[in-house]
């Protein structure tokens, strides 16, 4: 067990050691010597003076610095609640510090009794002229130059000036005079009983009952916070109730100490464990057997207002029984609040129920979540008394451009367009439901009614009589998708056609609809090339096109660990650099993947015609809210990339084959010719697989805009080769998802 040196009352070190408070011979053996010298006694202008270094707080512990332990009852509590609950009080000594030093610099309080030991400075002008420092000397006593010996002993600080003024007044006259203190003697006190540091402490001595205990670290888990003691020369002078001190702010109890003072900290009677809705759950110390349950709830800061009152739960244990624990119920009305507790005891207090008594709530596609106050005979127009009502906030910051730069004019085109036909949320009108409750089974009914009847007829029947307790739901179509026939169709033409912009559709309408709706399409129109986009099938391309990724990536990790285990080089750092290389090649391949986002084009499988009949022959397909055509002008170019001397984009020439384009731009040396492929204009990809024997790709007649790509044949072993190698295959799948011929090419840069 630690012990610590005694006090040392005759050490004096420099203000560099005044924050040290416990010392240890190791400790003392590392001070420097200036740490060990006497006072000295200075005359400077004839001027007398007594100057010494501050003394260090100490203290003998024979207990060790002790830790803030479970008790026993917090085990248990542990066990039967699951909840780990603190000592009330006890974060009250978690940050004192482990030493105190006396304190120099703070306040002298005015009825602080002098003794030896304290330094008093005293200044006086006029008739008489004195700069005098000095310490009260072991009988009490200060000698003044020319005026001989006063006696400070128990003279309190606020008297001292009056004390010695009167002494120097008998010999002198007309003069004026200070007092002042500088560094009050230290005094040495004891803490035993329960403490967590039991031992003897150096303290300041204006230093009261809460400064040692501070020192001490307070009780420990079995002491008590209620019934702390002074006691001096045999009797108890003093008695301080940490709880009220705590929780009141209540320093009665905190006498100041004087030197040799015992503090003793008894057991404490017992222990209650308070939990559930209480403001402040925790373990509390009882201050006697008599302790009422309103006298604990005042300390804990009384109940939240969610807290029930009615149903407070007892666990009480009773040793002499053959089953010791029990548990009872009681309210908290006079007799509950008076009820004495027992050490052990844990009380429980239970949350109200947050069920309302006299509601009804309207949710959903809504203005604002209500829940409103219930009156017999309510119906739905009570609760949802006009349209407006179902107008959403969305709706209002949409219509209000909220999160948009107004002063803007070159907003994107993309983003303005989306947001025409889409300012209001559409209300599904044939269904709403109330999900009602039956508080004797407590099931849930669902009572639906057509809403748009109901707030166009006050009469009418779907103007339903509400009960208590009712749940009203709206909901708009984006929650509940209703029937086509139903839904709104808001599309977008663009491009070649004579009123390029945004319609509302009949829900049936197609393509040609729309084009005769956007007045036809212009001489310029390029038929072959029409782009059509859905928001539906770009999500669902998409989350096919992360799938494939994902596929991809399983696919080259399991080529990276092949090209691992079936190195035979017999140069590992050959070895090492080729698989680093495979290993970057494929997370290089997969970044640029992940980089794709999918378009959601539809291809319409157009037949090659560089004219316009293929206006006749769009496809039959029916028109969805957010649809988008665009029909381009015909383009005057074909675009060439892959293994070719120059990748460029040469004029589109009627008939030219694939092999001419291939002639004026050059192949490489290691193009693959028997895998190239052409991205076509209208969205497909057309290769030379099924093409037959005596049918090559090579001798294909392009359209405009159509794309050639060649791959590069490629030797290297690496898992990039999977990709590249595969870049035919990636671009019919790429195609399906949408991807233009530019973001393929960026696969192999």
């Amino acid at each position: 067990m630690k012990q610590f040196i005694p006090t040392l009352t005759l050490l004096l070190i420099s203000s560099a050691y005044a924050q040290q408070a416990e010392l240890t011979s190791a400790e003392i053996s590392a001070l420097p010597a200036e740490a060990f010298k006497t006072p000295k006694i200075s005359n400077q202008n004839g001027v007398q003076s007594i100057s010494n270094e501050p003394v260090v707080a100490q203290r003998a512990d024979a207990g060790g610095v002790g830790k803030n332990e479970k008790s026993e009852f917090q085990a248990f509590v542990q066990y039967s609640t699951g909840k780990i609950l603190n000592l009330y009080g006890q974060d009250f000594f978690s940050g004192s510090p482990s030493s105190f030093a006396p304190l120099q610099n703070t306040p002298l309080p005015t009825d602080y009794a002098l003794g030896p030991g304290d330094e008093v400075v005293i200044r006086a002008w006029g008739g008489v002229d004195i700069d005098y420092k000095t310490t009260i000397d072991r009988s009490g006593n200060i000698s003044l130059p020319t005026v001989g010996t006063i006696s400070l002993a128990g003279v309190k600080a606020g008297d001292a000036e009056s004390v010695i003024k009167a002494s120097v007044a008998k010999l002198y006259r007309d003069f004026s005079m200070n007092v002042t203190f500088g560094r009050l003697r230290a005094i040495t006190v004891y803490v035993v009983g329960h403490a967590k540091r039991p031992g003897s402490y150096t303290v300041s001595g204006f230093s009261t009952l809460v400064t040692a205990l501070l020192a001490s670290g307070g009780p420990n888990s079995v002491g008590s916070m209620r019934n702390v003691q002074v006691k001096r020369h045999g009797k108890t002078v003093g008695n301080l109730d940490i709880y009220s001190f705590i929780a009141k702010g209540d320093k009665s109890g905190d006498v100041k100490l004087q030197d040799g003072d015992t503090i003793f900290i008894p057991a404490a009677v017992g222990h209650v464990a308070l939990t559930g809705k209480v403001n402040t759950q925790a373990i509390y110390e009882l201050r006697s057997q008599n302790e009422t349950l309103s006298n604990v709830l005042e300390i804990a800061g009384g109940l939240p207002v969610i807290a029930d009152p009615r149903r407070v739960f007892l666990e009480r244990i009773d040793p002499t029984k053959s089953q010791p624990r029990s548990v009872e119920e009681f309210k908290l009305d006079n007799q509950g609040l008076n009820r004495t507790l027992k050490s052990g005891d844990i009380v429980s207090i239970s949350p109200i129920t947050p069920d309302f008594s006299n509601a009804v709530s309207l949710r959903g596609n809504v203005n604002q979540q209500l829940r409103i106050p219930y009156t017999i005979g309510m119906r739905i127009r009570d609760l949802i008394p006009n349209r407006e009502a179902l107008t959403t906030r969305a709706t209002i910051a949409r219509r209000n451009f909220e999160g948009l730069d107004v002063a803007a004019t070159n907003q994107n085109s993309n983003s303005i367009a989306a947001r025409i036909g889409n300012l209001s949320d559409e209300i599904n009108w044939e269904y709403a439901v109330i999900e009602r409750t039956d508080k004797e089974t407590q099931s849930i009914s669902l009572v639906s009614f057509n809403l748009g009847r109901a707030m166009a007829d006050v009469n009418s029947p779907d103007n339903l009589t509400l009960q208590s307790g009712d749940v009203v739901t709206v909901f708009s179509q984006n929650d509940i998708r209703v029937p086509a026939s139903k839904r709104k169709v808001v599309v977008r033409v663009e491009g070649e056609v004579n009123i390029p912009g945004v319609y509302e559709m009949t829900p049936g309408d197609t393509i040609q609809s729309l084009i005769t709706k956007a007045g036809g399409a212009t001489n310029s129109a390029y038929i072959f090339g029409t782009e059509f986009y859905r928001e539906q099938v770009r999500k669902e391309q998409q989350a096919n096109l992360e799938k494939a990724v994902r596929r991809l990536e399983a696919q080259l990790r399991s080529e990276n660990a092949k090209i691992t285990t079936n190195d035979t080089s017999n140069d590992a750092a050959f070895a090492s650099a080729r698989i680093q290389a495979a290993k970057e090649s494929s997370a290089n391949a997969i970044a640029k993947l992940r980089e794709l986002k999918a378009t959601g084009r539809i291809s319409l499988d157009l037949e090659s015609s560089e004219n316009n009949e293929n206006l006749l022959k769009l496809p039959n397909l029916k028109l969805e809210n957010g649809d988008q055509l665009v029909i381009p002008s015909r383009p005057d170019f074909i675009h060439i990339f892959g293994a070719v001397n120059q990748e460029s984009s040469l004029i589109w020439q009627k008939g030219t084959t694939v092999d001419k384009y291939l002639q004026n731009s050059g192949l490489t040396s290691d193009a693959d010719t028997d895998n190239i492929f052409i991205l076509r204009a209208n969205g497909t990809v057309l290769s030379s697989t099924g093409r037959g024997w005596f049918s090559s790709i090579n001798s294909y007649a392009l359209m405009p805009g159509d794309t050639i790509v060649i791959p590069e044949r490629l030797n290297k072993e690496t898992p990039y080769k999977t990709l590249t190698n595969g870049l035919k295959d990636w671009a019919q799948i790429l195609s399906g998802f949408g991807i233009s011929a530019a973001a393929i090419k960026t696969l192999r840069q």
